[in-house]
């Protein structure tokens, strides 16, 4: 029932082969698509934990909180439209929402 395939890894463009012992065992798991990465770049994602290319170093943004006035740091930039709080007003604010 199942054919032997030769697919190509989104991540490093290598092809493979997607065997019909894992086809069917993909179908045994109810799993609907086909791996999209090799079996080298499966395992380096799997031994990176889900991130195979780290972050880096967040950019912060220096504001002024509309809530108590002092300089604070937030991970985006603020576009003007809405407010932007202190981690201690934006949970005070957050806790009189709900």
């Amino acid at each position: 029932m199942y054919e032997d395939k030769i697919l190509t890894c989104r991540e490093c463009g290598a092809e493979f082969t997607f065997s019909a012992s894992e086809q069917e065992f993909y179908a045994s798991k109810g799993f609907q698509n086909q791996p999209s990465r090799c079996p080298a770049c499966r395992a380096a994602r799997r031994a990176a934990g889900g991130n195979a290319q780290p972050r880096g170093e967040r950019q912060m943004y220096e504001v002024i909180c509309d809530g108590c006035g002092c300089t604070t740091q937030v991970p985006f930039q603020p576009r003007g439209d809405r407010p932007v709080y202190c981690r201690e007003c934006f949970e005070r604010q957050r806790q009189s929402r709900y």
